[in-house]
């Protein structure tokens, strides 16, 4: 590589989540992009989980650090009860909002 040649690292949300508001607000577009796709909300929280510390996350969701990362994985499939495990081990809570 050439001294003008620039690289580039891969673009990783989970850089960029250093708040919880952060947190929120990625998880509330996601939500909104995720068209039904439960396996996007899925990712999104594996994402958030990256930017905090995984091992400690786990420990507080009553899980393996291994069955954290598989479960929000791009193969994971969690339960529900998983998903609220891990909101409430970041300090979220999930609720639910009229759209009709």
């Amino acid at each position: 590589m050439t001294a003008d040649a620039e690289s580039f690292a891969p673009f990783d949300a989970a850089d960029y989540l250093a708040t919880l508001d952060d947190v929120v607000a990625y998880l509330e577009a996601a939500i909104e992009d995720a068209d039904d796709d439960p396996a996007l909300i899925a990712q999104s929280l594996g994402v958030v989980a990256r930017s905090r510390n995984v091992s400690e996350l786990a420990r507080r969701a009553g899980m393996s650090r291994e069955g954290l990362y598989k479960a929000l994985s791009a193969e994971g499939n969690p339960s529900f009860a998983t998903v609220l495990r891990i909101a409430k081990a970041l300090g979220l809570r999930v609720h639910f909002e009229s759209v009709a």
